[in-house]
């Protein structure tokens, strides 16, 4: 089941929606201050790969604002 995550833009509060199927009508309100003023935050996700004899994934650093870094994971295997 796809886990959607929310912030509040009026009291900052994220919260998570569950969502079963695409037209499934979901009561979109912080569950803090009522507020229905929501936007969609993207989730962090977390991966771990074992190393094995197959193809390794190609690992990329590069600047990310605010002198922060950003890494980018190239993962092996079918594309679209």
């Amino acid at each position: 089941m796809p886990i959607f995550e929310f912030r509040c833009m009026k009291c900052g509060n994220v919260c998570e929606k569950i969502l079963v199927k695409s037209d499934e009508k979901v009561e979109m309100e912080c569950p803090e201050c009522k507020s229905d003023l929501l936007e969609r935050v993207v989730s962090r996700t977390s991966h771990v790969m074992a190393r094995g004899s197959g193809e390794q994934p190609k690992i990329t650093s590069r600047s990310c604002g605010s002198g922060g870094s950003c890494l980018s994971l190239d993962i092996p295997g079918p594309t679209k």
